[in-house]
């Protein structure tokens, strides 16, 4: 067998004790007509990396699971059977407490654009903290200015000026807010099996029962789900986009705030809206008097690979665009970005927050977009994404429990079915790959309003030889289902 196709020690660790004595396997998922050695699997060895992080001498998995049981909220949850003591990052992998090595294809969430502690975004991060670490926005600062600028300048059109938040949640809280302000009305559209928050007016308008508590939720109108896999119209998206046409005329006084919208819906599953949606959309909504937000929190800062923003994937500019996840490469940062018009409404009484716009934050931001524009990192997700989804949907045709895949550029989602037909989720299955994967060196995370949907949302600094690995190990665990 070629070098190439050699098992790595960390997989003849995770499999020991299991059928490991030999590199190939045959698929317990294989067709009827498949011959075994057709259908055999070979995993490749995870890429070469140089970097050993030093002797971790901190509490152990076991010790920080007793603490948080007993002082953390019991409303956090873990992945994994055996939860992950994370230690330790570079670039697109993070180390356990023993010093092993594991590929990054989650990235906190989408929210590590440029690489577990880049050494530009981490020198940005120190100079500033040893020079200042706060000072509010009651004081100049160079940092919070020189960021906005170079964010302004990503967006089109009037969308240049900056509201800087500590997440996503208070971005679209208050990107909510300002829409109603400026029409003057109170009623939301959101879609079905959106997320955009925990928040007061953000749980609103999130649309899936497993991320709202029974309290006040008012003047939010959820339209249908423009999904192409699971919706009624499919790909067509002209048909979706009647529905908040509808939701105006029967559900409001004809006017309404706005609609708010993730460009691929991250929570949700990663699903990619139906084309000619948003275009159909921001007609109505403009109609009625309301505005239109981009949720840009998860989608945004190159991850769509052809693009810079989702929206931007959809011919569509957006009145109000929010901001986070990427924005900082893992610290705490948010922004909304409209109009200079529709910016004035928060002149009428006072408001400001405390910490955003810290310089430690902004410092660290304007190092991120430095960072993707010097390293290329929009032109690479465009390139790995597009070979990874190539690789993924080629499975289908090996696996029939994968019934979907999609997204774009490094933001991509894997469904699985149990029943190819009647779509019928696979929640259990999911949970037992991603525990196989991480076993064998590859976190993933997950999503989809059942929780059978694999979200592959990488560092953007990920190579094809990351992908290659990641997608040997997701059918090596397939095929020993």
């Amino acid at each position: 067998m070629s070098p190439r196709f050699v098992m790595n020690k960390m997989i003849r660790r995770a499999l020991a004790g299991s059928n490991s004595s030999c590199y190939r396997f045959s698929s317990q998922l294989q067709s009827k007509e498949a011959s075994p050695a057709a259908d055999a699997v070979e995993i490749r060895e995870m890429p070469p990396f140089d970097y050993t992080p030093p002797p971790y001498t901190g509490p152990f998995a076991s010790e920080i699971l007793r603490k948080r049981k007993e002082y953390l909220s019991p409303s956090m949850f873990m992945f994994y059977k055996q939860p992950l003591n994370v230690v330790d990052g570079r670039m697109q992998y993070l180390f356990d407490e023993n010093g092993r090595r594991y590929l990054d294809a989650f990235g906190g969430i989408a929210t590590v654009c440029c690489g577990h502690c880049h050494p530009d975004v981490i020198d940005a991060i120190v100079n500033q903290t040893k020079r200042l670490q706060h000072s509010t926005i009651l004081y100049l600062n160079a940092a919070i200015a020189e960021f906005a600028e170079a964010l302004a300048s990503k967006l089109p059109g009037e969308l240049k000026v900056v509201f800087f938040t500590n997440s996503g949640t208070e971005a679209n809280e208050l990107a909510l807010m300002m829409a109603r302000l400026y029409t003057r009305c109170h009623d939301i559209i959101s879609l079905r099996n959106s997320y955009h928050g925990n928040a007061a007016g953000t749980m609103g308008a999130t649309a899936q029962c497993n991320y709202k508590f029974n309290v006040i939720q008012s003047g939010v109108h959820h339209a249908m789900n423009p999904d192409p896999y699971r919706g009624m119209f499919g790909s067509d998206g002209k048909k979706y986009a009647k529905d908040v046409q509808d939701v105006i005329d029967f559900g409001t006084s004809g006017h309404v705030a706005g609609f708010i919208c993730e460009p691929i819906q991250g929570v949700g599953g990663i699903i990619e809206l139906a084309p000619g949606y948003l275009p159909a959309v921001f007609k109505t909504v403009k109609k009625a008097g309301g505005l239109c937000i981009a949720d840009e929190v998860q989608a945004g800062f190159a991850r769509m690979g052809s693009h810079f923003w989702g929206f931007e994937t959809h011919g569509v500019v957006p009145d109000i665009v929010t901001l986070a996840k990427g924005i900082g490469n893992g610290i705490p940062l948010g922004a909304v970005v409209t109009t200079p018009e529709i910016a004035e409404v928060l002149t009428h009484r006072t408001y400001f927050n405390t910490f955003g716009g810290n310089p430690v934050c902004t410092a660290a931001g304007l190092a991120v977009l430095r960072v993707i524009e010097k390293e290329k990192l929009q032109e690479n997700a465009y390139v790995v994404g597009t070979y990874l989804k190539e690789r993924l949907t080629t499975m289908m045709d090996k696996y029939e429990i994968i019934g979907d895949v999609r997204g774009r550029g490094l933001m991509l989602g894997v469904e699985l079915v149990t029943d190819r037909r009647q779509k019928t989720p696979a929640k259990a299955e999911t949970l037992h790959v991603m525990d196989q994967m991480k076993e064998m060196g590859v976190l993933v995370g997950k999503g989809g309003f059942y929780g059978n949907v694999f979200r592959i949302t990488p560092p953007l600094c990920f190579t094809k030889e990351d992908a290659d690995f990641l997608v040997d190990v997701m059918d090596y665990s397939l095929s020993k289902m």
